[in-house]
């Protein structure tokens, strides 16, 4: 498990100062950076996630730099357990006014290998957990009329790269951008940001270079104080998905011959011995 430090700088951008935020998927990759942004920024973090030793040890660093985090281990698969992450939220801060839904997982094999339980599982943690958790956090944002919902999506939303994980997230970014609408004037936003690439633990399969999570870590708490429809990070993918959309027959060759280059052969783990994690 990598630890990220946060930054000394006293110049927060955009601060977040007593904003109460959840963030799933916070025990690696972008959603450890992500609560670390949040927390620098002046946010009282909820950093919510299965393996427990790694999220509790992200909660310290951040605690023993002088900002306010805690744990909360939480299956977002559960949703007796999405509830409890929410009650307990509450509980010690009153309220939620940030979530970030950022839980999610991939398989490594070609669809035909996975097994029904792995489709059920990446339905279960990508999308399904995504849906229940804004549904149990929505009221008391709506109550207050105040509110931000940010929905980490992906660039495989926009590029069709693998059957399941694609499916998901483009399920995440299709639920999320049509609450926006449906959202629109209660004081709530709701926004999506899709990451790249990007070098995470889920990722280390990954024949390519790749950034780091902190960018997008950036761009999900700018995203709070700043409320957008979507933002593609990093922003070289812009003009990508748009070859997808103009030539995509052009992008259907290319994606096939590049996929065994890019992608190492290796085998996913069980579903059950899976940590649900950042990408």
């Amino acid at each position: 498990m990598k630890m990220v430090r946060l930054r000394k700088s006293s110049a927060r951008p955009q601060t977040l100062e007593g904003e109460i935020a959840i963030v799933t998927g916070a025990n690696s990759g972008i959603g450890a950076v992500t609560a670390k942004e949040f927390a620098w920024r002046g946010a009282k973090v909820v950093l919510a996630a299965r393996r427990v030793n790694e999220l509790e040890a992200q909660a310290k660093a951040i605690t023993e730099a002088g900002y306010c985090a805690v744990a909360i281990p939480t299956d977002v698969t559960d949703l007796t357990q999405i509830r409890q992450l929410t009650e307990r939220t509450t509980e010690l801060f009153g309220r939620v006014d940030v979530l970030v839904n950022n839980a999610g997982i991939a398989w490594r094999e070609s669809y035909m290998d996975n097994t029904i339980e792995q489709i059920e599982q990446i339905i279960n943690v990508n999308l399904l957990s995504t849906i229940l958790l804004t549904h149990v956090v929505l009221p008391g944002m709506l109550e207050r009329h105040h509110g931000s919902l940010i929905f980490v999506a992906s660039v495989a939303a926009h590029i069709a790269v693998d059957p399941l994980y694609c499916a998901t997230k483009s399920g995440v970014r299709g639920f999320a951008l049509s609450l926006r609408r449906e959202l629109a004037n209660t004081g709530v936003s709701v926004s999506v940001v899709s990451p790249g690439f990007v070098h995470t633990p889920m990722n280390s399969h990954m024949r390519m270079p790749m950034p780091g999570p902190e960018p997008v870590a950036r761009a999900i708490a700018d995203l709070a104080t700043h409320p957008r429809r979507e933002v593609v990070v990093p922003g070289f993918y812009r003009p990508i998905i748009e070859g997808e959309r103009l030539f995509p027959s052009i992008a259907d060759r290319l994606i096939w011959r590049l996929r065994p280059h890019v992608i190492a052969p290796t085998q996913s783990p069980k579903p059950a011995d899976l940590p649900i994690r950042s990408k």
